[in-house]
């Protein structure tokens, strides 16, 4: 996937998109998937969250993560990340979009384990904060937000010490970085002037229509933007009206709860965002 948002006379960026891979222990074909990405050699892996769905995970997990460790890269947490998912009724997700409900059988999962593991290899935590990677030659500032779903974004400021565009050496790419696409993290971001937001949570609705798409996101986003690339708020920035738009990549995502392990007209993705100069 093909995204023109680089300066003038740069060689393509390529960005792994990794989000929702919902991994329990016994997923061995998921593990051995998600380590083969590594071989379309991105430069920069971006993982935006819900990555485990059992408390014994963490093996599996890492195992799974382990050759993209070795690349820069950076994460945003989601529910699923710190909280293990109950079973209930999945009617719930086609009632109009009310937030996450608390539930007393919910399991805190060793998250604090996790992103200290991320952290150790090098990606940046982006859960309400800033940071930035060189890569590639390149120089990225990135801004994120913790999980919007459960209450838990708050914007970081610009123009602190973490804000790499304050410094005197150029930025070649601002990226925003979120679990849940809620729109008041993509007007932030947008406000913040970032260049490519990425996000996932929506499985891209998990149950589709053929023809139609997606019924629900599990958030206030609109269906039409499930999953894939898109600009906000408007079209894409490549096409009519979508000046004032930024890019936006939604993942449908790898996995889904154990309790509703089905996807319909929807299959499960990670994406090579390839990142080409603007003409």
């Amino acid at each position: 996937m093909t995204v023109p948002v680089l300066p003038a006379g740069q060689d393509p960026l390529r960005i792994l998109h990794l989000s929702d891979l919902h991994l329990v222990p016994t997923q061995r074909r998921k593990v051995d998937w998600v380590r083969d990405l590594a071989s379309l050699d991105p430069h920069l892996v971006i993982d935006t969250g819900d990555n485990w769905a059992h408390l014994d995970a963490m093996p599996a997990l890492l195992e799974a993560l382990e050759p993209h460790l070795a690349v820069p890269g950076a994460f945003a947490m989601g529910s699923n990340d710190y909280i293990a998912p109950v079973a209930k009724n999945p009617a719930r997700y086609l009632k109009p979009h009310r937030g996450p409900r608390r539930n007393d059988r919910q399991v805190e999962l060793p998250w604090r384990e996790l992103a200290s593991r991320m952290r150790g290899a090098g990606w940046v935590d982006l859960d309400n904060h800033r940071g930035v990677l060189d890569v590639d030659g390149r120089r990225i500032s990135l801004v994120g937000t913790d999980d919007a779903h459960l209450n838990l974004d708050r914007f970081p400021a610009a123009g602190g010490a973490d804000d790499a565009r304050t410094g005197d050496r150029t930025v070649d790419l601002h990226l925003g970085v979120t679990h849940a696409p809620y729109r008041r993290v993509l007007d932030a971001m947008l406000a913040d002037d970032a260049d490519l937001v990425l996000a996932g949570h929506t499985h891209g609705g998990q149950l589709a229509v053929p023809l139609y798409g997606a019924l629900v996101t599990n958030c206030d986003l609109d269906t039409g933007r499930a999953k894939g690339l898109h600009g906000w708020p408007g079209p894409r920035p490549d096409r009519p009206g979508g000046a004032g738009s930024t890019w936006l990549h939604v993942s449908g995502g790898l996995g889904t709860s154990p309790y509703t392990p089905v996807r319909f007209a929807c299959r499960p993705e990670a994406t090579l965002l390839t990142l080409v100069a603007a003409q």
